[in-house]
């Protein structure tokens, strides 16, 4: 069975949109600020896939260990017929889960939920290939703004996983859970993937490799900004700096400026101080319990909570109330 159409609510020029309201908003900010979704272009995404095999960036292999373990019993506990995953970028964790349906039986539909039209393009037509009997539905759109796009009907889990969460601050958090619970009808499942607070000689090094990956993933989003809005960031100009907030419990990414210097970029003329830091991410992680208490208070009850050996990355499955 091959793929279907894509269902496009996101556009290019949409994109386009977003990234100058975004640029706008952040750089005459105080401090200045980008969210992270513009890191991922095409040599973005190859850098997180490379950072993702990095020896100190333990979360892909900590969740992928998780759902190694309890695809079978996710299977059984949910009996879900809709599969539905967000951010999906390549679906390959998602592939253990799919064996894990497929086994079992009775799932009929995969539904990722991608920005990229090109590679959620590529993913549904491998996943379509490699499960033949499977109904693959790819939406292409924003995970924040287009949960209403979901589609109804059947028994549903929706996966969202990578510790993706975390990079949402509390209050978008609190947004998001409570979308997807008004998306969702009672009975329906949620299986979330979150990064849990450890030590920080643990978690730092996972932001800022030994190899400079990190620092050059960090700097990609000034090359974005450079492509699509012609601004002349010198990304060489800027340091990657990852520093952990041990009262929030999350890590900030950030880009140091090495001297004082001017941007232009829209029509703006922004002016940076030596040393002067431009934040890129936060990465939240989490207690289980905190994870509980913000699950209910959208309308889920967390049924099951599962960690990884070494007690890292935990994966939470919450039915909606």
């Amino acid at each position: 069975m091959s793929a279907e159409p894509l269902e496009i609510y996101l556009e290019e020029q949409d994109l386009g949109r977003g990234l100058r309201e975004d640029v706008r908003t952040g750089l005459t900010a105080a401090p200045k600020w980008l969210p992270p979704k513009w890191f991922y272009d095409a040599r973005g995404s190859e850098l997180f896939e490379e950072i993702t095999r990095l020896p100190e960036y333990y979360p892909t292999r900590a969740e992928r260990s998780v759902l190694a373990e309890r695809a079978g019993e996710i299977a059984e506990l949910t009996g879900a017929k809709t599969l539905i995953e967000l951010g999906s970028g390549s679906s390959e964790k998602t592939r253990l889960l799919l064996d894990a349906f497929t086994r079992r039986g009775g799932l009929g539909t995969f539904v990722p939920l991608d920005v990229s039209v090109s590679a959620l393009r590529q993913s549904t037509e491998q996943i379509a290939a490699d499960y033949p009997g499977l109904r693959v539905r790819g939406i292409v759109g924003d995970f924040t703004r287009h949960l209403h796009r979901l589609p109804a009907g059947g028994r549903r889990l929706v996966i969202f996983l990578g510790g993706t969460i975390g990079n949402l601050l509390p209050a978008e958090r609190a947004g998001f859970l409570a979308a997807m619970r008004a998306a969702l009808e009672p009975g329906d499942w949620l299986l979330l993937g979150t990064d849990l607070v450890k030590d920080p000689a643990v978690i730092v090094p996972a932001y800022d490799d030994g190899a400079g990956v990190t620092a050059e993933f960090n700097r990609n989003v000034l090359r974005v900004i450079n492509r699509e809005l012609d601004a002349d960031f010198d990304p060489e100009a800027f340091t990657h700096v990852a520093l952990w907030d041990p009262e929030r419990e999350w890590i900030e990414m950030r880009l140091r400026a090495d001297r004082p210097h001017r941007v232009r970029v829209l029509d703006l003329d922004v002016a940076f101080a030596a040393g002067e830091e431009l934040r890129t991410e936060v990465s939240a992680k989490f207690r289980p319990e905190g994870i509980a208490a913000e699950l209910a208070a959208a309308g889920f009850t967390a049924h099951e909570f599962w960690t990884d050996a070494d007690g890292r990355f935990g994966v939470t499955l919450a039915r909606a109330d």
